[in-house]
């Protein structure tokens, strides 16, 4: 390391590398809400767009500098976990979450005394007390989601729910959702193909084909001044280069007026000029609070998937805070800052609830692997980064800018952030024995009724009927989602099938991996030590009651 994790760099170095991490994550904050507006029939509607997308960079930020503050205190990156979507994406598929169409909408106002305008693709708007409610729903839902993560990490159950969850689980549930997130890429892409494929192929030449290519980039320093320095940045930037590059193509065809003007034609949201209204439109400043949407509700299907998408993210979380440590060249996090990593992320889930989001946050591998390209790990950038994502947040017309890019682009990104987050998932299997027939089965089996049977309830939405149209409701969703359904199956397969933990992948976080001379310490476990404990407090008896303090001994 260059720079260590308790050392604090020079402010040029910190604020470069902390822009950097804002860069590169950006783009996934941004997705995140446009598909949870597009659940939330909200598709069209810029100014809750952008709304949401200033919350959800508030989430972010201030998840980011509590976790490498008073978390686990590793330099981990918190952003929105898209296995929250999957709940949304399916109960979309059914009557009572479905958007009103045209003809129901202009029925409701035919009853009102209320003058509507039609938005700029000409179509009636969708009330917003129809979306509030909607958003409503998932706030409750998310909120007690979000005190039962905490109660996890606060209470130490955590390595009583790595018992029983492990990789031959987790591989399936997340890979199913994975794939099912194919959907949402291609409804933004479908708006202009060949945008979204260049976009695509930009961004996997520079990150993977130029990997071992240096390339030209402008720098300063005291002694040479400005100057070209050959590095490996493309690699870091490549999904910002990338859209960037797609954005100039979108531009181009906008203005050669090979994309179509017409708001009801499908690559109307490819150009660049669709939205840029909501700029203007939108206020200067504006500080997200709870309740901006309204005080929250409770939905029993939303609150179920919720709660498979939790354990799912506390699994993953701790995956991301073991090879954080290992690629800094730390000490394996010790329970009591893995427990409080997870207390801070139900913790946060809890105000991203209130706030009407409708996801948490989890830590990103992709920028846990940026700590090893730079070969810097100080907690400095990452506090540093929350800060400028709050910052961000607070300034809504920047948000407003990032809602004006076309969907073509977005889509190609879509492609090159969510296809590698199935292969991923499918390097954890690198720890469970594929030569055991056992595992083979399970995971097998497990994909398998996975997409087949939420494609049944799909396709066949009156199979099921137990005289009770709520009970019949509720059954429904919960096998309509793919993670679930993929999920549960893997997880009693896997704990009533005869196998030894190795055999299951079960022991991949407990080894001590930095006895290796690849990993040499450099730093103790001191450096997860929580703030402001007073030291008697963690000699005393009482210490081992507190699962989120170290207990030292006299």
């Amino acid at each position: 390391m260059i720079y260590s994790l308790s050392d604090i760099p020079p402010a040029h170095v910190t604020f470069g590398l902390a822009m950097q991490q804002v860069l590169v994550s950006i783009s996934r904050c941004l997705s995140v809400t446009l598909v949870f507006a597009e659940c939330m029939c909200a598709g069209d509607n810029e100014l809750l767009k952008t709304k949401v997308l200033s919350s959800t960079m508030f989430v972010t930020g201030l998840t980011t500098f509590l976790m490498s503050t008073f978390g686990v205190r590793l330099p981990v990156f918190q952003g929105p976990d898209t296995y929250y979507l999957i709940p949304l994406l399916t109960m979309t598929s059914f009557a009572e979450w479905k958007c009103p169409t045209q003809e129901s909408l202009a029925e409701l106002y035919e009853n009102t005394t209320v003058n509507v305008s039609l938005n700029t693709r000409g179509l009636l708007p969708v009330p917003d007390e129809f979306i509030d409610n909607k958003i409503q729903q998932l706030m409750g839902s998310l909120m007690l989601a979000g005190v039962i993560h905490t109660l996890i990490g606060a209470t130490g159950l955590v390595g009583l729910l790595l018992r029983f969850i492990g990789p031959v689980t987790v591989v399936p549930a997340i890979s199913l959702a994975g794939l099912f997130l194919s959907k949402v890429a291609s409804k933004f892409s479908e708006t202009h193909w060949g945008i979204a494929v260049v976009t695509a192929a930009i961004a996997f030449i520079l990150s993977t084909s130029m990997s071992n290519i240096s390339t030209p980039f402008p720098a300063w320093s005291r002694q040479k001044g400005f100057h070209l320095s050959w590095t490996g940045n493309h690699k870091t930037f490549a999904v910002l280069i990338s859209m960037v590059v797609g954005w100039a193509l979108s531009a181009i065809l906008t203005v050669t007026g090979s994309l179509s003007p017409d708001p009801k034609n499908i690559q109307y949201y490819a150009r660049t000029d669709s939205r840029t209204h909501v700029i203007g439109d939108s206020s200067w400043f504006s500080f997200p609070y709870p309740g901006q949407f309204g005080m929250p509700q409770f939905n029993a299907f939303a609150f179920t998937s919720f709660m498979m998408s939790t354990f799912l993210s506390i699994i993953d979380s701790i995956g991301d805070y073991s090879a954080c440590a290992r690629t800094a060249y730390l000490p394996p996090p010790p329970a009591h800052a893995v427990n409080r990593g997870i207390s801070v992320e139900g913790a946060m889930v809890i105000l991203a609830g209130g706030l009407g989001i409708g996801h948490g946050t989890s830590s990103y591998g992709y920028n846990i692997s940026m700590i090893g390209l730079t070969k810097v790990s100080s907690r400095r950038v990452l506090q540093l980064t929350g800060v400028i994502f709050i910052l961000l947040s607070i300034f809504t017309k920047l948000g407003a800018v990032f809602v004006t890019i076309p969907y073509s682009v977005l889509g190609g990104s879509m492609l090159i952030l969510y296809g590698p987050l199935v292969g991923f998932i499918l390097s954890n299997l690198q720890v469970v024995d594929l030569s055991s027939t056992r595992n083979v089965v399970i995971i097998g089996t497990s994909l398998f009724v996975g997409f087949m049977i939420p494609d049944w309830v799909t396709t066949r939405p009156d199979a099921i009927k137990t005289g009770n149209s709520d009970a019949d409701s509720f059954i429904k969703i919960l096998l309509s989602n793919p993670m679930l359904i993929g999920g549960v199956i893997a997880c009693v397969l896997d704990n009533v099938t005869p196998g030894t933990r190795h055999e299951r992948g079960l022991d991949w976080w407990e080894d001590d991996y930095s006895t290796s001379a690849e990993n040499p310490y450099v730093e103790g476990s001191e450096v997860y030590d929580p703030l402001f404990i007073p030291r008697r407090l963690r000699r005393s008896k009482w210490a081992r009651f507190i699962p989120v303090i170290p207990r030292h001994k006299q």
